[in-house]
Order: C-alpha cells, then structure tokens, then sequence
C-alpha cells in the first residue's frame, strides 16, 4: 500500500494505490506537462480536454496579467463589466444566438440550463414540464443535476438519493409528451462514454420538437471535432448551449450557457413579479476569465487552429487505421480530433496508460479506452510519437 504523503484528495483518484511523487506537475508550455522529476510528457489528453492552444500561450498568459491588473473580480449578481460583455457578445455572434450567461465550470452550466428550462416553462405557463430526456450512454457532469440526466452508472449509481428520473427518447413521439421540458443531447460524440459517436440521425426528431433542446458542447466546443462547435454539423438550432473546458484555452474556469431571445423574455417583468432567473454563481463572468477567453477566441485567427485540427485528426485517423489491426485492439472511435481506441481487454487500459507515461505520453483510460485528445497546437510528428509509443505500450503492459 502506498501511504499518502500530502492532504490533496484528487477527482476519480483512488488515493490508496496514488504516489503523488510520480505524478506532480510543476510546469508546462505548449503540448506538453512537466513533472517534478524533471520528465517532459506530451499532454495527449488536453488535460481532461480543456487546452486548445497549448500550455501558457504567451497572448493567453499577457491577457490574464493585464486584467488581473486593471480588475480582478467584481460579481455579475446585478452588475457588470467590460471583458463579459464582450466575450457574450463573441459568443453569440459565433453561435448565433442571442445572450450568454456566465458560470463556473462545465457541470454548473448543466445545472443552470436545466434550472433554466424547469423556470422557462413556469414563467410561460406551462409548469407541468418537468421532465427531461438524454441520449443512451449520456454524461453531462457530477453535481446533482448533471448526474440526473446523465446514464452511466459508474458516475451515479451510489447518488440515486439525490437524482431524479430522466429516460431517452428512443421513441420520438416522446417528445410530444406534454410534460417534457428539455432534451439534453452531447453533440456527435459522446466522451465520458470512450468517444462514443453518435449517429446524425440521432438528433433529427430535434430540428422541430416543443420540448427545449440543450446542446453539451462542453467537451465538444472550439474546434474539437471540426468546427468551432459540434451541433454546426448537424443542422441542429438549439435552444440553450452549455460551454465550458476550452472556452478559456484551458486556463481558468469559466463556463457559460447561451440562450434564445424566446427563452430570455420569459424572465422578463416587474421586480414584484419574481420572474428572474433565481440562480448564480459567485466567479460567474470573472473579468480575468473573460478576458482569457477573448484571447483564446482571438487565437483561432492569428494562428489557423483549424488547419492544425485537420492535421491532427488526418495524422491521427491514417495511424489508427493501421493499429485497428493489432489483435489487442477492440475498436477505435474518431471524431475530429478526439479519439477512443477500445482495448480488447479492459484490464489492460491503466497498464496501457502507465506504459505511455514512461513513454512521454500523458493519458487516462475511461474503462477499457485509452484517449487521444491532444491540443489544437499539437505538431504531426507529435500525434505520430503518441501512435509509437502505443505501440510499445501495448507490449510492455501485456
């Protein structure tokens, strides 16, 4: 048993098998992380799928100076400021949409679109809307409600107490049922499932639907899967869209839901009325975040992200298409540039993953699948490094 030799309880972690001394992390820059043994690994996992742009990106690193100089924090609890107007603003403009409510991180943008829409309907008259539908396999993050419209029981299953009901729409006349407030959907590709692609036609039943439809583009938004956001490539019009993880960079939390000029107007009224939106978080458009976020947006531009996504995932899909035939691999999931390559035997992913790190390569299996999600920054010859070193991995750790 390995004694812990720090206070630091960390997330999915079980502490008594964890040797802090392998793994801190001390400094980073680019695609890669540096731990205190001086060992430089390449982060093929964004860091849980947050950096975009690479680590400590010098115009990300001088935004969040400035700000932090000029005004670290003030609430948004009935004020505001200038870098959270402007990134609002940018926002909708990119999503075409109409307002942007800020919170913290990726799950409290869940609970928020899902307190949004149980208000929405009471403030339009229709209060026996209460029921919310997901995708099979869903996950959509860990605080109460999050958990309650996601469908994978590791996550859940010792919180039934707190959580309420929530079915898929397998069938779509579900979505005529009269007390149906939302259906909540991850865009394309689920990732808490092991990249789980999602067929197209999963989401058709949405384009015209009563119900509200949230769209998760939490792990999904700026540039993951092709475009700036996933739901783009299925002619979905949302009405609420959750965001999170990479709309810094991958720097500071932050998390935001936007929303439709209908569902904005139904919190309108006089203040006796009580009609606002009775929810907030106390970072909600941190100043220093916003201006993180500008920064991060701004990049796309200056440095062709998207060209270097579709290096990535062209790299990625032409070795995957040779390692798919190595007798230990299950199946290998791709979209844009995440990836799940499935393990045949699922007791072999934390070895797998193991191996990659003496290898220079930092990941995390979900079950049986090992991720590639690399930064949007990443150079061919790195993803190319990522595939060889799988290689070896999957001999050292049979």
């Amino acid at each position: 048993m390995i004694q812990a030799v720090s206070r630091l309880w960390l997330p999915f972690t079980q502490m008594q098998s964890f040797d802090s001394t392998d793994r801190t992390f001390v400094r980073a820059g680019g695609t890669s992380l540096i731990d205190a043994r001086g060992r430089r690994v390449f982060d093929a996992v964004s860091s849980i799928w947050t950096i975009i742009h690479g680590h400590c990106h010098p115009a990300i690193v001088d935004a969040i100076a400035l700000q932090a100089s000029t005004l670290d924090h003030a609430t948004t609890l009935g004020a505001t400021n200038l870098p959270a107007e402007a990134l609002a603003e940018a926002l909708c403009e990119y999503c075409e949409i109409d307002y942007a409510f800020f919170g913290s991180d990726g799950a409290s943008a869940v609970e928020a679109s899902i307190k949004m829409a149980l208000h929405y309907w009471r403030n339009a008259g229709e209060p026996q809307r209460t029921r919310f539908l997901r995708l099979v396999d869903a996950y959509h993050g860990d605080t109460t409600g999050a958990m309650s419209v996601s469908d994978i029981a590791v996550f859940k299953s010792n919180y039934g107490a707190i959580t309420f009901e929530t079915r898929t729409y397998d069938d779509p006349r579900d979505l005529d049922a009269a007390d149906v407030a939302a259906v909540i959907v991850e865009p394309l590709v689920q990732a808490a499932a092991g990249m789980r692609i999602v067929s197209p036609g999963r989401y058709a039943p949405l384009r015209d639907c009563t119900p509200l439809v949230i769209v998760d583009e939490i792990a999904t938004g700026f540039g993951r899967t092709g475009t700036m956001f996933a739901f783009e490539q299925l002619d979905l019009r949302p009405d609420l869209i959750c965001l999170g993880k990479g709309i810094t960079g991958g720097t500071i939390a932050l998390s935001a839901v936007l929303a439709r000029e209908h569902i904005y107007r139904a919190f309108l009224g006089e203040p006796e009325e009580r009609k606002q939106f009775f929810h907030g978080h106390s970072y909600a458009g941190n100043p220093i975040a916003c201006a993180a976020a500008l920064a991060s947006l701004e990049l796309f531009a200056q440095e062709a992200t998207f060209e270097r996504a579709g290096g990535i995932e062209a790299v990625a899909r032409e070795r995957a298409a040779v390692l798919r035939e190595h007798p230990g691999i299950a199946e290998i999931r791709q979209a844009g540039t995440m990836m799940g390559i499935e393990l045949r035997d699922a007791q072999r992913a934390w070895p797998v993953a193991n191996a990659l790190y003496e290898l220079g390569h930092f990941t995390r299996p979900i079950g049986a699948v090992v991720q590639l999600v690399p930064p949007l920054s990443s150079r061919d010859e790195e993803i190319h490094d990522f595939f060889d070193a799988f290689d070896q991995a999957l001999e050292r750790a049979r």
